[in-house]
């Protein structure tokens, strides 16, 4: 007979950890008597992090005695007791190769279905002391899994466990676990999981993105149900010579430099709104730097335009304007980034300020190309007509689009700017604006500009109701770090490591945070070494599983241990599980 064997609570608490403090929930301990299970929890039962634990998916955990014993013997352990696996209730039965998402159970008086499995993480390696344990649940098939709470009442243990009603669709929680993580996954399958109702939305949204990257044939690159994908892989490996080819001083500013190959290669149209690493020596003694640049000119194959704004304190962007002349030879990356212009379906709104508007010119230009019917929106901010960088070139592409739309604001005009032909109002881009001048609420926004510009435009289209979907968005610099659970991550600037007598490995360089430093074999892992540096990271698991890790490989080869249950993009790396083979450079 299959039986609630344990029914184990456990409220979050801070737990130390690497240097670190972790909020977490995944310290469970079994239980006397009944208690009352309610929509979202146990009784007594508390998640540290309600981003991926808990909820109205997943009220109740669950982990079988079988999986015990078989993890005892692999791990050969003797001191796993229920609720080590961080499970609400432990089972005899139930296993995970046999329940099916949509499965009702009826425990006690209450009344459960089964909707999805285990979201893999760092903290049951943390509580088991195995950081492997993530990956491992995973490539063993044996999650564990999630209820939702269909009728509030009493359990306790030793309760009968009665199945009720089987899910529709009939996959297994191991068979639905290896379809989003694990190579081998068919179309035939990703469509019958998504007929189950029961499924967790965030499953569903994953299943639903890997059935549109077959149908783009993308499906040999990457997981896009973990990490989403809107552009091809880099065009090639590492960096290739270019020369400047001619200067265009946009603005005081502002200047444009446009790269021609120097190899004898052609180049590859990129996709409008990428970008591309230059790796340069303004000190011809010290050591190479890295900027990255969006492309602000028209896809091409022959030349690739970047536009550089010179910075008070910038001794990069000071050697691109006073130091680099027509002819002189740089190093460039292949484009990236997934900031790309997506196939018009309704309208668009570019949005930018200042430099920003790089990547959105791009796109202005693939449109006007493409004579887009599609009613195109240029929203652009700047301080006056002396900063305001491609005017005649914005204005000469709108007027090829056949509904196609611009507002200007100057935040603080000259007396010679002329309204109503150089800048059409006074003041800064907002969303008030945006629904003053009859923006349309159903397009897709492109949003590229200084962090204050690109949070304030976010928070306001939020505001608006504009879904999220509908929002895309380029920041220069580092991205947002993702550390769940830390609580005591302190902000601080990317730096080179302390010096160790064991950094005496490759150099990496991270390539967004602008510096590098010689890799110490100390640290298990690239992520590892990130943190070192206070370079702003994401993760999850971190042992190659969730992919929330994955990040660009501008240049060099790594090694993993372990290897990634599933290989990330071409081009990309996972660096919860990797390590430098060779000097590298990283998109961090």
């Amino acid at each position: 007979m299959t039986t609630l064997v344990s029914v184990n609570v456990g409220l979050p608490r801070d737990v130390a950890w690497q240097g670190k403090t972790v909020h977490t929930g995944i310290w469970k301990e079994p239980v006397t008597g009944r208690r009352l299970v309610r929509r979202l929890n146990v009784d007594g039962d508390g998640q540290g992090d309600l981003g991926g634990h808990g909820g109205e998916q997943r009220a109740v955990f669950v982990y079988q005695l079988a999986s015990y014993r078989y993890w005892a013997q692999q791990l050969n352990r003797q001191d796993l007791v229920p609720g080590h696996f961080g499970e609400n209730f432990t089972v005899d039965g139930l296993a995970d190769d046999e329940v099916c998402s949509g499965d009702r159970f009826r425990i006690g008086t209450a009344l459960f279905e089964v909707t999805q499995p285990r979201v893999t993480c760092y903290r049951v390696g943390l509580r088991l002391d195995e950081p492997r344990m993530p990956a491992l649940l995973v490539a063993h098939h044996r999650p564990g899994f999630y209820l939702r709470v269909l009728e509030e009442g009493e359990v306790g243990a030793g309760d009968a466990i009665i199945q009720v009603a089987q899910g529709p669709g009939q996959m297994t929680v191991a068979a639905i676990d290896a379809l989003l993580y694990l190579n081998g996954r068919s179309q035939a399958a990703l469509e019958r999981a998504l007929t189950i109702p029961a499924l967790s939305p965030g499953w569903r949204d994953s299943f639903a993105a890997l059935l549109d990257q077959i149908a783009m044939g993308k499906g040999a690159n990457g997981n896009a149900g973990l990490v989403p994908t809107s552009s091809p892989p880099p065009a090639w490996a590492g960096f290739r010579p270019v020369q400047v080819a001619r200067i265009d001083q946009e603005t005081r500013t502002i200047r444009s430099l446009v790269l021609t190959p120097a190899d004898g290669q052609p180049l590859v149209a990129a996709q409008p709104g990428q970008y591309i690493v230059l790796r340069l020596h303004p000190d011809p003694q010290g050591p190479a730097v890295l900027r990255n640049y969006s492309l602000s000119a028209a896809p091409s194959a022959t030349e690739y335009r970047v536009s550089i704004k010179q910075e008070d304190h910038g001794v990069v962007s000071r050697y691109l304007h006073t130091q680099v002349e027509v002819g002189a030879r740089l190093e460039m990356s292949a484009p990236r980034g997934t900031f790309c212009l997506q196939p018009p379906t309704r309208p668009i709104v570019l949005l930018s300020a200042g430099v920003g508007a790089t990547p959105v010119l791009a796109m202005l230009h693939a449109l006007a190309d493409a004579a887009s019917p599609q009613a195109i929106w240029w929203v652009f901010g700047a301080r006056n007509r002396a900063e305001h960088p491609f005017a005649a070139e914005v204005a000469a592409l709108l007027a090829r689009l056949p509904q196609g739309h611009r507002h200007i604001r100057y935040s603080q005009p000259d007396a010679a700017d002329q309204p109503g032909s150089d800048f059409d109002a006074v003041g800064h881009i907002s969303r008030t604006v945006l629904q003053e001048i009859g923006v349309p609420a159903d397009a897709d926004f492109y949003l590229c500009g200084p962090a204050t510009f690109l949070a304030d435009m976010t928070t306001g289209l939020g505001e608006w109701g504009i879904p999220a979907s509908q929002i895309h968005a380029e920041t220069f610099g580092t991205q947002a770090a993702m550390t769940p659970g830390v609580v005591d991550a302190a902000q601080r600037a990317p730096h080179v490591p302390a010096a160790s007598p064991t950094a005496t490995g490759p150099v990496v360089a991270f390539a967004r945070s602008g510096i590098a430093a010689p890799w110490d074999a100390q640290y298990r892992s690239l992520l590892e070494f990130a943190e070192a540096c206070d370079v702003p990271v994401r993760w999850s698991c971190r042992t190659g599983v969730c992919h929330n890790c994955e990040s660009g490989l501008i240049a060099g080869t790594v090694e993993y241990d372990p290897d990634p249950l599933e290989p990330p993009a071409t081009g990309n790396l996972l660096i919860c599980c990797a390590r430098p083979k060779a000097e590298i450079t990283l998109d961090l």
